[in-house]
């Protein structure tokens, strides 16, 4: 997760990139940050917190400047805390440098290692503080070349923004794990994690960021960079299954209707003999809508959400993903009470949310509930940007799917095959990146050799 945005060149350089993190807010809730550049200063605001509650307009006019880089955060590597909020900022012999990054490096506790061994000092604990190191040992002459050699250097998923005083600097890694997109103003460029953020502040969509690109922004103009070798597209498909905003457009393709077709592959592949089809709010929406047409079963809101609490399953706190259920969800007493009902959902990780929800549905009278969920089974955990890092907290992993029914307390359970989810994204179904639910990692880990 997280969310990454940036342009270059245009009078309201933060006011915008403030815009854009606030369509990309879905992306991380934990903090957010802005950088800016004058030309001769780079200024910044991070904070805890949505970034509603972050960017005052007193916040916002002391981040001067053309040129501006935002982030949001959801952690995955690095403690929720302030110091560890991005864009990370240094100050080094050749001035200064913002990064903000989306993705997960998976060998960084080797390099920071290293790098300490050798009389480095770090002031937080995140990954993305290794990348500024290497660059700053760097010995090349010219700043994105110190980038280049730096991220030939680490491993894993990384989508990042550099800024400096006078250029911007985007990259995405050579698997494309992490969705970035090129955007233009009226001659500003814009990147964001999603175009989402660039429909808000009306910019055009150009292209997507290449897996492997190193594009430079620069008063001289854009050059286009491909300093690493060619290999496999493992680009996440759990962007279009659970992470990306539906009306973004990522990897070529609409994420609202790979959702809905994912509804529909799932409905010839589980059908079942109920009253209405029940939407779990809100990600299970456009699977659920996909359902409903294909089986001819009414779609009908058996479950409505308070919109003023935040996605459950990005909190960092398992405590507080238990409690966010019940403040999240009330069930429709009127709709539910005597009648048999699908619901649809987008994943199940740990499973303690579907047996939540599923009690609260059955106090509200439904006759039975049978459980659909518009993805394969998550058997293994992703060191690549999303928070399932432990095998054990994966229920699928040592369960099987009759035992998950069982615990949630569904009359039935089933779960999308993964050809129906290669079917549903087409042409471009080698391109993803499916280890969360085989195994199957597209690269080796330091502790695999």
């Amino acid at each position: 997760m997280c969310g990454i945005f940036g342009i270059y060149d245009h009078n309201e350089a933060s006011n915008l990139t403030y815009l854009g993190l606030y369509a990309l807010q879905h992306r991380g809730q934990e903090s957010a940050g802005i950088v800016s550049s004058d030309g001769k200063k780079l200024h910044h605001h991070r904070q805890m917190g949505l970034v509603s509650e972050i960017f005052t307009r007193d916040a916002l006019k002391k981040l001067p400047g053309k040129s501006a880089i935002g982030h949001v955060r959801y952690s995955t590597a690095g403690s929720s805390e302030v110091r560890n909020a991005q864009p990370f900022v240094v100050d080094y012999a050749k001035g200064g440098i913002a990064i903000a990054h989306n993705g997960n490096l998976t060998n960084a506790v080797l390099i920071r290692s290293e790098l300490e061994t050798n009389g480095s000092i770090f002031q937080c604990n995140m990954d993305t503080e290794v990348i500024v190191h290497l660059i700053a040992r760097s010995k090349a002459k010219t700043f994105v070349e110190r980038v280049i050699q730096a991220i030939q250097q680490v491993e894993g998923a990384y989508s990042l923004l550099f800024l400096t005083e006078r250029e911007m600097v985007a990259v995405r890694d050579p698997f494309g794990f992490r969705p970035m997109v090129l955007g233009d103003l009226k001659g500003a460029p814009v990147i964001a994690s999603e175009t989402c953020a660039l429909d808000l502040i009306n910019a055009n969509f150009v292209r997507e960021i290449d897996p492997g690109e190193v594009l430079v922004i620069a008063p001289e103009g854009i050059h286009s960079l491909k300093p690493f070798k060619r290999t496999r597209s493992a680009q996440c498909i759990f962007e279009f299954i659970y992470f990306a905003r539906p009306d973004s457009t990522l990897f070529n393709r609409n994420v609202y209707q790979v959702r809905k077709d994912l509804g529909i592959q799932l409905a010839k592949e589980s059908p079942a003999a109920v009253d209405m089809v029940v939407p779990i709010p809100d990600s299970g929406f456009p699977a659920t809508i996909g359902y409903a047409s294909e089986s001819g079963i009414p779609l009908e809101m058996g479950l409505i959400r308070n919109h003023y609490v935040g996605r459950t399953f990005i909190e960092p706190e398992q405590s507080i993903r238990h409690f966010g259920v019940k403040i999240k969800l009330n069930a429709s007493r009127n709709l539910l009470n005597g009648r048999k009902i699908v619901t649809v959902d987008d994943s199940i990780v740990r499973a303690t949310t579907s047996r939540k929800i599923n009690k609260m549905l059955r106090h509200a009278g439904a006759k039975e509930i049978h459980a659909r969920i518009s993805s394969p089974p998550i058997t293994h955990p992703c060191f690549f940007g999303i928070d399932t890092p432990v095998r054990s907290e994966l229920i699928a992993s040592s369960h099987e799917v009759k035992e998950i029914q069982k615990y949630i307390t569904a009359n039935s359970l089933a779960y999308l095959s993964l050809e129906g989810l290669k079917k549903c994204v087409q042409t471009e179904a080698d391109n993803f990146c499916y280890a969360c639910f085989t195994g199957d990692y597209p690269l080796p880990f330091p502790a695999d050799r």
